[in-house]
């Protein structure tokens, strides 16, 4: 399968190029940032080797879909999606940190709390919760944003000392945050699915606004379970239906792996890259309730080249 696992563009006025785990962000004249999501995937803050057939797509149209929806809460960052792998918007200096929100116990906030913590970033956790129980208010655990290796938990004290953001703005991302989760829950109802935890990352464009960036509500930076039947497994003490890339890991941790010093990555048979490119497909059309309309991918990187092009060519 044609999937984009590296690209190698250089756009007319391109100033500046940077490599993320799964974007590729090209900086145009200081003005627009063209961000083109591949097919990689990472886990465990390790990309895995191979890419996945459409990810990149599903990753960019969702994240369109809901920074049109939730546009009227805070200010986002793009301008136009000229291509399905593709979004091209203001140039903005990211904030230092993820502002991760978390409705229920699950991922790694469980692990911390099976392990005995009772705090994350600061904030307590009520005891005798079991995994995937909902907290009685969502609880913010913002992150370190690496540019490699590990996020890591940060709290809001440590953030506002280390001068990571100033206090006005950290409580405009703070009240943002919870705005965005309230409207992200709320669209998730609808169609059936909890949104049980997401991160928001947020930057300043040249005028010192405060925008919305990359993505949002996607199954790379969101958890959603199915709301039909959440209640009976947790009464049974089952494992939650869900649609995130937890399953990802999940299959990693089975092979042995957790991203830790000395451990090798496995190898991903076809039918594991299939599986993973069908729950993308999946996911895309129970949170949008659109069905997902495969790109033409037979050459992938030159359909990518020329629509940015097309749209720097009117801008520029």
């Amino acid at each position: 399968m044609n999937t984009i696992t590296a690209t190698n563009f250089n756009f007319p006025n391109q100033k500046s190029y940077y490599k993320g785990k799964v974007r590729e962000v090209y900086n145009v004249d200081d003005k627009y940032l063209v961000m083109i999501v591949s097919d990689r995937i990472s886990a465990f803050d390790c990309v895995l080797p191979r890419g996945i057939p459409y990810k990149g797509q599903v990753l960019n149209q969702i994240a369109a879909k809901f920074m049109e929806a939730t546009s009227d809460i805070v200010p986002n960052w793009v301008i136009d999606v000229p291509d399905p792998n593709v979004t091209i918007g203001h140039n903005c200096e990211p904030f230092k940190v993820e502002m991760v929100i978390r409705g229920y116990l699950s991922g790694h906030a469980w692990r911390e709390y099976r392990d005995g913590k009772r705090t994350i970033c600061g904030v307590p956790m009520p005891e005798d919760m079991k995994e995937n129980d909902k907290f009685p208010e969502p609880i913010l655990t913002p992150t370190t944003k690496a540019d490699v290796g590990h996020d890591e938990d940060i709290p809001r004290e440590e953030i506002l000392k280390q001068g990571l953001v100033i206090e006005d703005d950290y409580l405009k991302l703070e009240d943002y945050t919870r705005k965005l989760f309230q409207r992200g829950t709320e669209i998730a109802a609808e169609k059936g699915l909890i949104l049980v935890d997401t991160k928001y990352e947020f930057g300043k464009d040249t005028e010192g606004n405060i925008r919305l960036i990359d993505e949002i509500h996607t199954p790379d930076s969101s958890r959603y379970f199915y709301a039909d039947g959440y209640a009976e497994r947790q009464d049974r003490e089952e494992k939650q239906k869900q649609l995130s890339k937890e399953f990802v890991r999940e299959w990693l941790m089975e092979q042995g792996f957790q991203g830790k010093e000395g451990q090798q990555m496995p190898g991903m048979p076809d039918e594991f890259v299939n599986l993973v490119s069908e729950r993308y497909i999946e996911l895309y059309e129970k949170v949008t309730g659109e069905t997902f309309v495969k790109s033409n991918v037979s050459d992938v990187l030159k359909r990518v080249e020329e629509n940015v092009n097309n749209f720097l060519v009117v801008k520029v």
